[in-house]
């Protein structure tokens, strides 16, 4: 069993409440969801307006498949042009952790 995680540091665009941030961030979470059955979420910077932390999880029993479904979520987000991707962590847990 593979255990893989990402943490995505975005700066929002023109937003302006937090009413505004939840219009940009949900539809990223749930898009994550929606095309690759991760469990996705903000996570943190929950009350500043233009900040935001998504991370997501997943499980899997093949390394190489965790590792392109990592690749392709990472790939989606930095593609958002309303966000700006400051930084990813990811981690990585085998079955040898």
């Amino acid at each position: 069993m593979y255990v893989g995680t990402l943490s995505f540091d975005l700066l929002l665009g023109d937003v302006r409440s937090l009413k505004e941030k939840r219009s940009v961030v949900r539809p990223i979470v749930a898009e994550l969801q929606r095309k690759y059955a991760v469990s996705a979420a903000e996570v943190d910077h929950m009350d500043l307006h233009r900040r935001a932390v998504i991370g997501l999880a997943m499980v899997s029993g093949d390394a190489a498949h965790l590792t392109d479904v990592l690749d392709r979520c990472e790939r989606l987000v930095a593609g958002r042009p309303e966000v700006e991707l400051l930084s990813v962590r990811r981690r990585f847990h085998g079955e040898d952790d």
